[in-house]
């Protein structure tokens, strides 16, 4: 059935400039892909801030004060200044200038917000990645629909040079008195209708070809003809559900995180200040050095907030999987459905094929009783009708088996570009 398939898509109509792995380098290098493309970028972003915080906060700073009273630059112990004509540390203007850092040592809930940050990360790639197979599968499902399209056009374009050759026929005979001219105004109306048809075609093709122009800039002319490869691999199960898995992950992640904003929490602290000035008691000028390094140990005794965000962490994640649950048990119900309805779109399509073959045969016998006077207008109109209506459901049911193909490929998240050619 997939040959059948295959030549039914590769019909020699199909002359497009493009091909369907031009399609799909577009839609990567398209504004709909760069998209998902910045949200992981702002993904490893966020994994960065959070990892910055392990690392030491270092701030260089100057400044100038002014005081009232003469005032120390650095903590002066008591009976240091013994000489009135030494310089004393004391000034009314000081400036100083230094260093200080903190660095963490031990803060548990940041190595789980890195942790976190990571899983993040892995979630938007996920989801990029199943974002393209969806865009994908619309950019063959939309091709499928055009080559659907063009096929009944192509049919209507055959009735329609088969009702003109009537026609002629006719004519004669109405100018000859044989046959009543109410026969002719009914091949008019139908091929009036054939034009109205072909018409309505145009602008679905015209809304087709939109959709592909958004997803990767190229206005297509024509269908592209496609060729598939192997089959659906539903080994992976449902991976299109993976970035919301992935999501529920990190929300219990950030639960643990928020616990562990209650455990103590030990820090390196330190500065170095060399401060100037003028001695209040001899106007010398004077100078000093001070630092100091050492360890806090932080312990959070009372932090109702926190307790507020655990709890609310705690909904999210609760959230996150009675969604992905719903989730899930649509995703089966439809993908089964999917699977089943594939061997009944090929059964019908075999079905229809031979419906064609019989009902061409029955249209050239009608055209022979037709031009003999044996079957009425309306009655050789209803075969010309039967054939194009056979066609038209044959490449249907052809376009129906290749979007059930691609709405399981990204259920299952089996690489289109693989399977479409």
């Amino acid at each position: 059935m997939l040959k059948k398939l295959l030549i039914v898509f590769s019909l020699p109509f199909i002359l497009s400039a493009h091909s369907m792995p031009e399609l799909f380098d577009a839609l990567k290098s398209h504004s709909q892909t760069k998209s998902d493309e910045m949200v992981v970028k702002k993904a490893e972003i966020y994994e960065d801030l959070a990892a910055a915080k392990l690392y030491p906060k270092i701030n260089l700073f100057v400044s100038h004060d002014y005081y009232t009273t003469p005032t120390n630059m650095l903590p002066v112990p008591p009976n240091t200044v013994k000489d009135p004509n030494v310089a004393q540390p004391f000034s009314d203007n000081i400036t100083r200038e230094g260093a200080a850092f903190t660095m963490p040592l031990f803060v548990k809930s940041i190595f789980t917000m890195v942790d976190k940050a990571n899983v993040m990360q892995k979630s938007a790639k996920v989801k990029k990645y199943i974002n393209l197979l969806e865009n994908e599968a619309v950019i063959v499902g939309s091709n499928a629909n055009l080559i659907y399209l063009e096929a009944v056009q192509k049919s209507l374009n055959a009735k329609e040079k088969s009702l003109q050759e009537t026609k002629k026929t006719l004519q004669i005979k109405v100018d000859n008195g044989r046959v009543a001219a109410s026969a002719l105004y009914k091949i008019n109306d139908s091929l009036n209708q054939i034009s109205i048809n072909k018409n309505n075609i145009d602008l679905q093709k015209k809304k087709l070809i939109s959709i592909i122009d958004s997803l990767t800039g190229i206005k297509l002319e024509v269908p592209v003809s496609m060729k598939f490869n192997g089959n659906i691999d539903s080994s992976k199960g449902l991976f299109s559900l993976e970035p919301f898995r992935v999501k529920i992950a990190a929300d219990k992640l950030n639960v643990k995180a928020e616990k562990e904003k209650l455990y103590p929490a030990l820090f390196a602290q330190g500065s170095y200040t060399f401060s100037q000035g003028t001695a209040y008691n001899n106007d010398k000028s004077v100078n000093e050095e001070y630092g100091n390094i050492g360890v806090v140990l932080n312990i959070p005794l009372l932090q109702m907030d926190n307790y507020s965000e655990i709890s609310l962490a705690k909904i999210e994640v609760k959230s996150g999987e009675v969604e992905l649950s719903k989730m899930t048990d649509e995703l089966q119900s439809k993908a089964q459905m999917l699977e089943e309805s594939l061997p009944l779109l090929d059964n019908s399509v075999k079905l229809y094929m031979q419906s064609i073959e019989d009902k061409k045969q029955l249209l050239e016998i009608a055209k022979l009783n037709f031009k003999n006077a044996r079957l009425s207008t309306e009655e050789y109109l209803r075969y010309e009708d039967d054939v194009v209506s056979a066609e038209a459901e044959l490449y249907k049911a052809n376009s129906e088996v290749i979007q059930t193909k691609m709405q399981l490929a990204v259920i299952y998240a089996n690489n289109i570009e693989e399977m479409v050619k």
